[in-house]
C-alpha cells in the first residue's frame, strides 16, 4: 500500500504565513475557490469529504481510503454536520500536514482550506492537525487512523505484492480510536502492550503482545483480512508469550532501528496549564497581550478583539470576535502559527473560531 521514500523532515520554523490575511490575499483566495474544480459540491451535504495535495494541486481522496494518510502527503477535510436550530450546516475544516511533507505541500493545504472557507462563506470552523498530535474531533471522525510511510510520488497504489517492501505496523489505542502506524522494521519497535503486524506482501504476521487489547487485536484483525483479500495472501496470528526467538516474524526484523536524524523539535511534556491572550491592533500594529493564566470563562471574551487560548495538552483556540479589525478577523491562524513558533511546541492542534460557531471543542479546552 505504500512505498518508502527518503525525505527531509519539514522545518516547522522555516513555515511562512505572512500573505495570510491580506486584502490582495483574500481576494485571490475567493476568485481562485469559484474557478476550482475540487471544491464542487464541498459543504452541501452532511459528511466527510477529504483531498490530497498532489504537486500543487487539490485532489480528491478515494472514499475507500478515508482514514489512511501518507506521512510524505498534507491533506484537507471537510466534516459537514446538521447544526440543529440553524438552516445552515456546520462546517468544520482541517489540514492535515505528514511529518515529511514538504514545505510546498504544507504551504498549499494550509492556503486552500482558507479559500476553501473563504468559498463557504467562512462559516467554518479552521483547524490545523499535525501528524502524531492529532486534536480529539479530528481523530473522532475516523475509527482506525492509517499513518504509512510514503506518499503522492511513491506510486503506492500500483505496487503489486511481489515488489513490496517489508513493514511494520503498529496497532494502538482504544475502543473509540485505534491508530495505526507504521514504525521501524526491527525488534526494538514491539512491546508488549500493543498489536503490530508484519506485511512481507504475500506473507502477512500478526502479533499480539501479551498485555494488548482486545480492540487493538480487533482492529489488526480487521486490517489483516483486508490485505488478505486483496492479495490473496497468507497469513498467521502470533502470540508473544508462545513464539520462540527463531520464528520467520522475528527473522524479518533487525535488531534495532538506524538513527533518525530528523527528531521533532516538541518543547517538552504538554501539561493542562491555560494562558489566555488578547490580540489587538489599536496601537497600529499587531500585539498579544498576557490576561491570565488558569480558569476562563465566556465573560472573557469581548467582541471588539482577537482572544487566544492556549491548553498545554489540547492545543491553541483563537477566537475572533464579530467587533475586529479586518486585520484581527483575517489572520487568526498565523497569530497561534506564530505564537507556537515562539513556544516551540509547532506540533500543537490548531483551531480557529469565530464569535457565534460552534464552540464545543474550545468550551472542553477551557473547562479541562
Amino acid at each position: 500500500m505504500a512505498g518508502l521514500r527518503k525525505a527531509k523532515k519539514y522545518n516547522w520554523k522555516d513555515s511562512n504565513m505572512a500573505l495570510f490575511g491580506s486584502k490582495t490575499d483574500r481576494e485571490v483566495k475567493k476568485s481562485s475557490a469559484q474557478t476550482e474544480p475540487a471544491w464542487e459540491g464541498a459543504g452541501q451535504v452532511e459528511g466527510l469529504q477529504i483531498w490530497r495535495i498532489v504537486k500543487f494541486k487539490v485532489t480528491h481522496w478515494p472514499k475507500e481510503q478515508y482514514g489512511h494518510f501518507y506521512d510524505g502527503d498534507s491533506y484537507i477535510i471537510l466534516k459537514t454536520t446538521d447544526n440543529p436550530g440553524n438552516s445552515e450546516l456546520a462546517l468544520h475544516v482541517h489540514f492535515w500536514i505528514g511529518k515529511h511533507s514538504s514545505q510546498d505541500e504544507y504551504g498549499t493545504a494550509a492556503y486552500k482550506t482558507v479559500e476553501l472557507d473563504t468559498l463557504l462563506d467562512d462559516r467554518a470552523v479552521q483547524h490545523r492537525e499535525v501528524q502524531g498530535h492529532e486534536s480529539a474531533l479530528f481523530k473522532s471522525y475516523f475509527e482506525t487512523i492509517v499513518t504509512m510511510d510514503g506518499g503522492a510520488d511513491t506510486g503506492f497504489r500500483h505496487v503489486t505484492p511481489e515488489e513490496y517492501k517489508p513493514r511494520l505496523l503498529h496497532f494502538s489505542g482504544s475502543r473509540r480510536t485505534v491508530e495505526v502506524n507504521e514504525v521501524p522494521l526491527c525488534r526494538s519497535s514491539l512491546n508488549t502492550n500493543d498489536v503490530f503486524i508484519l506485511d512481507l506482501g504475500r506473507e502477512i504476521y500478526q502479533w499480539n503482545g501479551s498485555d494488548s487489547s482486545k480492540d487493538e487485536r480487533f482492529k489488526a484483525m480487521s486490517f489483516l483480512s483486508q490485505l488478505k483479500a486483496e492479495r490473496s495472501a497468507k497469513s498467521e496470528t502470533l502470540e508473544e508469550s508462545m513464539l520462540h526467538g527463531e520464528h520467520k516474524f522475528y527473522a524479518a526484523l533487525t535488531e534495532t532501528a538506524e538513527p533518525d536524524d530528523d527528531s521533532d523539535d516538541e518543547g517538552g511534556e504538554d501539561s493542562d496549564d491555560k494562558s489566555f491572550f488578547k490580540v489587538s491592533d489599536t496601537s497600529g500594529k499587531v500585539s498579544m497581550t498576557k490576561l491570565k493564566t488558569g480558569d476562563v470563562s465566556w465573560s472573557d471574551f469581548k467582541a471588539e478583539d482577537v482572544f487566544l487560548l492556549h491548553h498545554g495538552s489540547l492545543g491553541v483556540f483563537v477566537w475572533v470576535g464579530k467587533g475586529a479589525s479586518d486585520a484581527e478577523k483575517k489572520n487568526g491562524m498565523p497569530y497561534a502559527h506564530n505564537y507556537l513558533q515562539k513556544q516551540k511546541k509547532c506540533y500543537l492542534p490548531i483551531t480557529v473560531i469565530r464569535q457565534g460557531q460552534d464552540s464545543a471543542d474550545l468550551t472542553l479546552a477551557m473547562s479541562a
